[in-house]
């Protein structure tokens, strides 16, 4: 797993050229890289939501779309769509920017609610279906999408079922005083993104996908993940809990975390610390907006009451 442990450092380190002081967040990006998952940026204007795509997908040797997101946005803009060519006499597909690698849907919860449906086949299925006809995407394939959880005129908030599509949900919250300080010395006199450059291919990123599936992951830190899963179902402020695809979520995050870490087995502290941005945004509380407790509350208090194998 050493190897697995190097590359990924040599990812975190080339994003983190442009991303400053967020090496946490940045690590959990690299978590869902490594498990072919896919990732919400959640947060208020400004603090690098769209540069943190950005700075992934110049990191690997992938191609890149980005899909800025609006309420007249229809689902053929993304998908693509059949037209008919005069010269040959016969309809052609025109793809879409859903057929690239790495996707940034910036501004997710702009577009209408049949337009956000759009990529639920393509984030899950990796593929699309354009008159009948279906076809794959290629590989890897991963969707970033951001939204601002501040401003909600003329936003229609992602359906539960689309949610529960992304892997993770991060936010990058306002930087501190040194690393913003840092931010503006680095931006003086061109921005560092433009000198970013390929670090890892596409196709070392799949190989390294499938070791990382070959993480030993013991029966009762299994148990350990179905238990806490369970717990967000019979929590009194919680209205609606995780799904099984949250358990699948914990259970590849834990194996990456470990990998990241060159270890070739889980240990309780990696599911513990991939918990709630796996599972915060597939709850719903009781209480959500009220002032009651919040979803990162509710699951700090479960990790309390399930014993630790």
């Amino acid at each position: 797993m050493d190897s697995i442990k190097k590359l990924t450092q040599r990812v975190i380190a080339n994003v983190e050229k442009v991303i400053v002081g967020k090496h946490e967040e940045v690590k959990l990006v690299m978590i869902a890289l490594l498990c072919d998952g896919h990732i919400l940026v959640e947060d208020v204007p400004g603090v690098g939501k769209t540069m943190l795509a950005k700075s992934v997908a110049r990191s690997l040797g992938c191609t890149f779309a980005r899909i800025q997101f609006t309420p007249d946005l229809l689902p053929s803009d993304i998908v693509g769509i059949n037209i008919y060519n005069q010269k040959k006499g016969d309809f052609e597909f025109r793809p879409g920017p859903v057929h690239n690698q790495i996707i940034l849907a910036d501004e997710i919860n702009r577009a209408t609610p049949k337009t956000q449906s759009a990529l639920l086949e393509s984030m899950e299925e990796k593929q699309v279906t354009v008159d009948g006809v279906t076809k794959h995407l290629p590989r890897p394939f991963l969707v970033i999408a951001t939204q601002n959880p501040i401003e909600y005129e003329g936003t229609f908030p992602l359906p539960e079922a689309q949610l529960d599509r992304f892997l993770l949900r991060i936010q990058l919250g306002y930087p501190d005083f040194s690393a913003e300080n840092e931010i503006l010395k680095r931006q003086q006199i061109r921005h560092p993104i433009e000198d970013l450059t390929e670090v890892i291919s596409g196709e070392e990123l799949i190989e390294t996908q499938q070791k990382v599936k070959e993480v030993y992951l013991d029966e009762k830190i299994r148990e350990y993940i179905v238990h806490l899963v369970h717990h967000t179902r019979k929590n009194a402020h919680v209205y609606l809990g995780a799904s099984p695809r949250g358990s699948l979520g914990l259970f590849k995050c834990a194996q990456a975390a470990a990998a990241m870490d060159g270890r070739d087995y889980v240990i309780p502290d990696d599911v513990k610390k991939v918990l709630v941005p796996v599972l915060a945004h597939r709850m719903i509380g009781k209480a959500d907006g009220l002032g009651g407790k919040g979803r990162q509350e509710i699951l700090q208090d479960i990790l309390q009451e399930v014993p630790i194998p």
